[in-house]
């Protein structure tokens, strides 16, 4: 491998990893671990495809302060892809985030304001507070003249994926028979979700949702709290697609903590509860299927579990 000259370079190209000591489903249950990327999570992809497209468009100069909401993750990409262009960035994060998260942010030189929740508490960050949070940011970056990334309405962190994390995962298994993810803002499922089928139409693409916060699934919001932060949130995506997925998922807090759980003890992967649910869900999908002798089934592992408080 040759050396690299700027730790921009760091981000993608994660290894896809059969989880073979989980399940019964050997060969046939795959993760993409997006939990090395620098900034620690697959958000870094999207966080670069914003940068990059907002310089392209004349959106962003350098020096411009960057400005977005966000539950940690997305944060962090953005300081980190930040701190490596030249553009100051500022963080605003919904108080119920986990404080390690706050750590990053401010490791990696962000700026981070936090914002009262509505309705939700620590370790539980629900839309509404996602909703002010983004209300605080746009306001923020029309105040300092600074570029709004705007990540649920950003085409960007769709196109990342469609461009970059979608191709990796045909590439490394080009007899892929269903995809697996939770849906946040989207962006994810989505782009990856999009490129998978413009290879092969006949592969299954499967949201991932929490049980009683599934509003893909049953249009309704039973309880907004939730312990998978950074997923879940109770709203419709504005990109959503809703023939792109072939059926939605939904796992409980109970089954998410489990799997994660499990994920550390059985295949030591210290990953966070996106990840647990991803893989849970997973697994209900391969239960379902009559012939899973021929299944190829990819989930992503989102990010790595020193982002939270209580794993």
């Amino acid at each position: 491998m040759k050396p690299i000259d700027n730790p921009i370079q760091l981000i993608g190209n994660t290894p896809l990893l059969a989880l073979a000591n989980i399940s019964i489903y050997q060969h046939m249950l795959f993760a993409k671990s997006e939990y090395l990327n620098p900034g620690g999570s697959i958000k870094d992809r999207a966080a670069l495809q914003v940068i990059k497209d907002a310089y392209a468009s004349g959106k962003l100069e350098k020096g411009q302060v960057v400005v977005e909401m966000t539950s940690g993750n997305m944060g962090a990409g953005l300081a980190f892809v930040c701190k490596h262009f030249g553009n100051p960035f500022i963080a605003v994060m919904p108080k119920g985030n986990s404080p390690e998260r706050l750590r990053i942010l401010k490791a990696f030189g962000a700026e981070v304001i936090l914002t009262d929740q509505v309705d939700g508490k620590l370790g539980e960050v629900t839309g509404k507070d996602i909703e002010y949070a983004a209300s605080i940011a746009a306001g923020l970056a029309n105040e300092r003249n600074g570029f709004y990334v705007d990540q649920f309405n950003n085409p960007s962190c769709l196109l990342g994926h469609y461009k970059n994390t979608g191709p990796e995962i045909y590439a490394a298994l080009p007899d892929i028979t269903a995809f697996v993810a939770t849906i946040g803002t989207g962006g994810t499922f989505l782009g990856i979700s999009n490129f998978l089928k413009s290879k092969n139409k006949n592969i299954k693409c499967i949201a991932v949702e929490p049980e009683e916060a599934a509003i893909l699934k049953t249009g309704k919001i039973i309880n907004p709290k939730h312990i998978i932060q950074g997923t879940g949130y109770g709203i419709i995506p504005p990109h959503w697609e809703k023939d792109l997925a072939d059926d939605i998922i939904t796992v409980s807090n109970a089954e998410v903590k489990a799997m994660t759980d499990r994920l550390s003890l059985q295949e030591g992967l210290y990953v966070g509860y996106s990840s647990g649910a991803n893989v849970a869900a997973t697994l209900k999908y391969l239960d379902k299927q009559a012939a899973v002798e021929n299944e190829r089934v990819v989930t992503l592992l989102c990010d790595s579990a020193y982002k939270y408080s209580d794993l």
